[in-house]
């Protein structure tokens, strides 16, 4: 049975822009780089009626994604952070529409998106096409689980807030569970292995360390925390964070295994058993709940979409300007874009790294590139300012490396002043996407809260 082609929406605004000759921008991804993008340039030439702005994104609301881990943890709120797309095009002059993307039409300048269903599987809009006169591709990243067993069958991973929540409920499920039976736990119960120890794994195991004895304090009083619990955290690698300075990466390894966390290091995945994980020296780990945080790659839907130039991990890559290499119209940024950096690993370059701070700064320079598009004016090209890295261990710490001066070395800071330099980089976001009053007013808010509720999720 041939499937019906997809509808091209062509909206009031829609016509009104194509007769008009309305420079028409289409953003696909509302993430960190996505959603500020759509934020800024809605802000900019959207309100104004300069140019016709559409945000594509497969949710209906946005979390900054290095959050995750606490909603995993269940130690943050996440209605307090979300943030509604709808609301956020209202407020800032752009359009969005639910739905993923599946493909691009070069020849037509259309992209093309799947029908959108709701929770329960009953679909709200058709497939549809849009048309465009600048597209972003800005869809993010996620795990690679480098073709190991398993890995889909029995791994939760943490890549949307539908992952993060539904790890939750699992961790609180075992949690009642073990505290209900009479029998003895079971070598896997309690047992949580984390599989990759790059930021996400290591802030993962620390903020569960703090989140499950905390959740076993409100009435889970069968459960010894130092005796039942134990977490996990294998790295292939031979040390935890081992894309950060070395010094760096010894101080986490000390205060994780300050938090009782075993620290499997060199130990590469061979298979995700239903109890547990078989390394490649044959040896088991036992674990009720496994997470796989191991590795980066692209959506695949990348990988050769539209004849476009991809890499190994499905990244589009781009030049310097940000455009794709085959195709002046169509643009990439964020963890989905593979970006030169010549200055990048010691000299020796490279792309530049999926970073928060990377999609914020690319955001910023496609506001610039697309006013410049609208001028008929020569495009800049993007060159990334690496500040360094952040790596909060919850309320224990948060180390990291600065990097500055004119000979960019870096410095290892921890303590309250990393801490403030890490809280400060979701309200750079924040900032980006509310501007100071909301984000002031939020804060606020949000300590008075956290002052008068449990500071971890029960249920």
């Amino acid at each position: 049975m041939q499937m019906p082609a997809p509808r091209t929406e062509l909206t009031v605004t829609g016509r009104e822009a194509a007769a008009s000759g309305l420079h028409r921008v289409v953003i696909v991804g509302g993430g960190a780089a996505g959603l500020e993008l759509a934020t800024l340039l809605g802000d900019k030439l959207g309100r104004s009626g300069r140019a016709e702005l559409t945000l594509i994104d497969k949710a209906r609301s946005h979390v900054w994604k290095p959050k995750l881990h606490e909603i995993a943890a269940g130690s943050m709120d996440v209605g307090l952070h979300e943030v509604s797309y709808r609301a956020q095009a209202h407020w800032h002059g752009f359009r969005y529409r639910a739905g993923e993307l599946t493909d691009i039409d070069r020849d037509r300048c259309e992209v093309h998106v799947a029908p959108f269903a709701d929770d329960d599987g009953v679909q709200i809009t058709p497939a549809r096409s849009f048309g465009y006169d600048t597209l972003v591709i800005a869809i993010g990243s996620q795990s690679n689980p480098f073709d190991t067993p398993g890995v889909a069958e029995y791994a939760l991973k943490l890549e949307t807030v539908a992952d993060a929540r539904a790890f939750n409920r699992r961790l609180v499920s075992a949690c009642i569970r073990a505290h209900a039976q009479n029998e003895p736990l079971e070598p896997h119960q309690l047992q949580v292995a984390i599989i990759g120890a790059g930021a996400t794994g290591v802030e993962l195991a620390a903020e569960l360390h703090r989140a499950t004895r905390e959740l076993i304090a409100f009435g889970l009083d069968r459960i010894d925390a130092d005796k039942d619990l134990c977490l996990h955290l294998i790295e292939a690698a031979e040390r935890v964070l081992p894309g950060l300075p070395e010094r760096v990466s010894e101080s986490a390894q000390r205060l994780l295994e300050g938090l009782s966390v075993r620290v499997h290091t060199g130990a590469r995945v061979a298979a995700v058993l239903p109890d547990g994980v078989r390394l490649a020296d044959g040896s088991i780990v036992r674990a009720e709940l496994v997470v796989w945080a191991a590795g980066v790659m692209a959506p695949a839907v990348l990988r050769d979409i539209a004849g476009l130039e991809s890499n190994r991990i499905n990244q589009l890559v781009v030049r310097p300007t940000l455009q794709t290499t085959r195709d002046d119209n169509i643009f990439a940024i964020g963890d989905c874009a593979a970006c030169p950096w010549p200055e990048g690993n010691a000299g020796k370059g490279g792309t530049v790294p999926p970073r928060a701070q990377a999609a914020h700064q690319q955001a910023a320079l496609m506001v610039k590139q697309i006013v410049r598009r609208l001028r008929g004016k020569p495009l800049a090209e993007y060159r990334y300012r690496d500040f360094g890295s952040l790596v909060s261990l919850g309320d224990l710490s948060t180390i990291g490396n600065m990097i500055g001066g004119r000979n960019g070395r870096g410095m290892m800071i921890e303590g309250l002043a990393a801490r403030w330099m890490y809280l400060s980089l979701y309200k750079m976001h924040e900032y980006a996407l509310h501007g100071f009053t909301k984000v002031a007013l939020d804060t606020v808010a949000r300590f008075i809260t956290r002052r008068t509720e449990p500071h971890v999720k029960l249920h």
